[in-house]
């Protein structure tokens, strides 16, 4: 076991989440927005669920093998701000890559370009993750972790909400898809200098002769343990849903603009996630991170189901709110969750990389999904997003019933096995 982290200099849960209110920015108006309406219009309707799907679990390749690679190599050279200054300069270049494809060609070739580009991005973004993740369980004690999540929980959902009104804004104007690109890449780089310019970087390489446990043995602490198969199953309800809400807009809602409608429905849940995510941070340092995983995780399970039934778009967006709500709760104690779970001060990066896995890794998800989808709506009566959202809900059902097997703080004298 170790102790909460030794004297460090102080740094703002605003300077150390901006780079995270960037990241929330980019992905929302990559992946919700841009990535279905550019692959409509590379594939055509008939095939763009299961090419969503197939593209979101492709850059999710990425995201499994780089962050616990370059975690424990930032662990051994002690510095996290470097990493973070190459992947974000990668990650712009993907972008631009990405806007090329979709402005100078078209079909299959310019899909291919366009993937390119993705991974380019997947790869530049988890290579900076890491190195950033291990700066929560690096910089801030125990007790204030949940304030700290909290701050990045409210900060992820406002870069989230600028992203939605920046895709209703461009939309509404009718200006094209390289306008997104270039604002996706100034509000991840603007963000992303706050936080390398404010955070600490004095090298602290790990102590001579201190060898973390091996990758296997950290499934053996059960607290990480316990941290990262809940996570999985959070992570695997929302990316059921997440890659296919512009077509739910259309097909289920009937809206004509399903962009648009979908970048309402979704600053609707972030709004709520807002209002949500600075309470339920710190919330979780008084009562504990578990108590506040059960009401939003709930919550999100019986809002998923209802948005099957709702008779209009109206009573959608009041779902979005509720979905929106527990979503933030979630994410205020995400942080603070799997920081509390590491097992050792020698591999904060390398087992946040690992931990960052369990959150990527379910992405892998929207393949299948997204080939159920269209073989359910196939079937007829849109059955494809019965399955869906069904198969969402049980998965933020299943999460709660298991997170009570995480302990909220390490008991005191217990050491990760060997």
């Amino acid at each position: 076991m170790i102790a909460s982290p030794p004297a460090a200099p102080r740094v703002s849960p605003w300077v150390l989440s901006a780079f995270w209110f960037g990241t929330a920015f980019h992905w929302l108006l990559l992946l919700l927005v841009l990535m279905p309406a550019n692959v409509l219009e590379f594939v055509g309707p008939d095939r763009k669920g299961t090419y969503v799907g197939a593209l979101t679990a492709i850059g999710a390749v990425m995201a499994l093998v780089i962050p616990p690679l370059v975690g424990a190599h930032s662990d051994r050279t002690g510095r996290r701000v470097p990493y973070l200054r190459l992947g974000v300069g990668v990650n712009i270049a993907g972008l631009a890559v990405m806007g090329a494809a979709v402005t100078l060609l078209s079909g299959m070739t310019g899909f291919w370009v366009y993937v390119l580009g993705f991974l380019l991005v997947q790869f530049g973004n988890n290579y900076a993750t890491a190195p950033y993740s291990a700066l929560i369980p690096q910089l801030v004690p125990t007790e204030q972790r949940g304030r700290y999540s909290g701050v990045m929980g409210m900060l992820q959902a406002a870069g989230q909400l600028l992203g939605a009104v920046s895709a209703f804004v461009v939309g509404t104007l009718g200006l094209p898809s390289m306008v997104s690109f270039v604002l996706i890449a100034a509000f991840l780089l603007v963000p992303a200098l706050v936080t390398m310019r404010g955070v600490p970087d004095d090298a602290r390489p790990a102590p001579s002769g201190a060898r973390p446990a091996p990758w296997q043995s950290l499934f053996a602490y059960r607290p990480f343990l316990w941290v990262f198969v809940t996570r999985v199953l959070f992570a695997l309800g929302q990316y059921s849903v997440q890659p296919f809400l512009q077509f739910y807009n259309a097909d289920v809602l009937g809206q004509k603009d399903p962009a648009t409608s979908n970048s309402i429905m979704l600053a609707c849940i972030i709004v709520a996630s807002i209002v949500s995510a600075l309470i339920g941070g710190r919330i979780s340092d008084r009562v504990g991170r578990k108590p506040v995983i059960y009401v939003a995780g709930t919550t999100m399970a019986v809002a998923a189901l209802l948005l099957l039934v709702v008779p209009g778009f109206g009573a959608a967006l009041l779902l979005a709110v509720v979905f929106g709500l527990g979503f933030g709760a979630f994410t205020s104690v995400d942080w603070a969750l799997g920081s509390d779970a590491m097992p050792s001060d020698t591999s904060f990066a390398r087992d946040m990389g690992i931990w960052h896995v369990a959150f990527v890794a379910p992405q892998f998800i929207g393949g299948p999904q997204g080939a159920l989808l269209d073989w359910g709506n196939a079937q007829g009566d849109n059955l494809g997003y019965t399955l869906v959202f069904g198969v969402a809900a049980a998965f933020f059902i299943l999460g709660v019933l298991l997170v009570r097997n995480v302990p909220d703080t390490r008991p005191k004298g217990q050491h990760l096995p060997a």
